[in-house]
């Protein structure tokens, strides 16, 4: 008995440790998710290989509040402290580029932090496509467009 006892205090003891002791994260039931959302990892392509080797994920999904606009979300880490990069989201395939999806505008350049750390959100005016072929892109600056430092190609919703 005694031993039961301090087994089961021990558990508990160390399930408030692994938790930092703070309480267990309470899923709200009533929350809207953002339902499909094409998802993807970025990366940074090979022949920048020894010069950046950014990596990311990105994604965009239905707007729960307006089922006529889109999401689109990118993160990056690995990036160069204080660089800016321009990013949008694409139709094609990496390397096969068929123009932004939605306006260019929409998209707020990345601002990378002092740990290589760069996230940022964008709202289209447009409903989330349901069929085709998509990527995210990562410039290099606003002044070299043309320079893919990481890219990725987004996988459609599983339906």
């Amino acid at each position: 008995m005694k031993t039961r006892m301090v087994a089961g205090l021990t558990v508990l003891g160390l399930s408030l440790v692994s938790c930092g002791g703070r309480q267990a994260v309470e899923i709200n039931p009533d929350a809207q998710s953002l339902g499909p959302r094409w998802n993807g990892t970025l990366s940074s392509p090979p022949e920048l290989a020894g010069v950046s080797q950014m990596r990311g994920q990105g994604w965009m999904a239905a707007d729960p509040k307006d089922q006529g606009k889109t999401l689109a979300h990118v993160e990056i880490s690995n990036a160069v402290p204080g660089g800016r990069h321009p990013w949008h989201v694409h139709r094609g395939q990496c390397g096969s580029d068929q123009g932004i999806l939605g306006p260019a505008d929409a998209y707020e350049p990345l601002k990378v932090e002092g740990n290589g750390r760069a996230s940022r959100n964008a709202e289209l005016s447009i409903p989330l496509p349901r069929s085709g072929s998509y990527f995210i892109n990562i410039h290099a600056s606003p002044r070299n467009l043309s320079t893919i430092v990481a890219c990725g190609n987004l996988a459609p919703p599983a339906r």
